[in-house]
């Protein structure tokens, strides 16, 4: 079990630490988004989102490599799955939401992993069962 929550764990923080890079040094095209999709993804990099979107994709993709406070990169990475998916889902009409898929399924691995960081966010006063 620790070597599939390692392999999870290093696959998940190197595609967004990579894709979190890109975003500043640009050494993978982008291909073209076509329709309302395009649009809203002009408008998040005209105004500076995607910049943001890529400190975080860096800083979470870099915890999880580093194998140091994994649920806070988990934390991190949650929001921005889910976003992931709703564009694919409502903008592209499921098209390309594949990895992000992948990267849920890992992400919801990762968690189940580390539960014992989470559970005291699901009691009603904040405390460890």
């Amino acid at each position: 079990m620790k070597i599939a929550v390692l392999i999870a764990r290093i696959l998940l923080g190197l595609l967004f630490f990579v894709f979190g890079l890109n975003n500043f040094f640009h050494f993978m095209p982008n291909p073209p988004i076509p329709g309302d999709a395009g649009v809203l993804a002009n408008i998040m990099f005209a105004h500076g989102w995607l910049t943001f979107h890529g400190i975080l994709y860096t800083i979470a993709g870099l915890l999880l490599l580093v194998g140091r406070y994994v649920p806070v990169g988990l934390v991190i990475l949650g929001p921005i799955l889910v976003n992931i998916l709703l564009f694919h889902l409502t903008l592209t009409g499921g098209a390309g939401i594949g990895p992000g898929l992948v990267c849920a399924l890992l992400e919801i691995f990762l968690i189940w992993a580390y539960w014992p960081a989470f559970e005291g966010i699901f009691t009603p006063d904040g405390r460890r069962a």
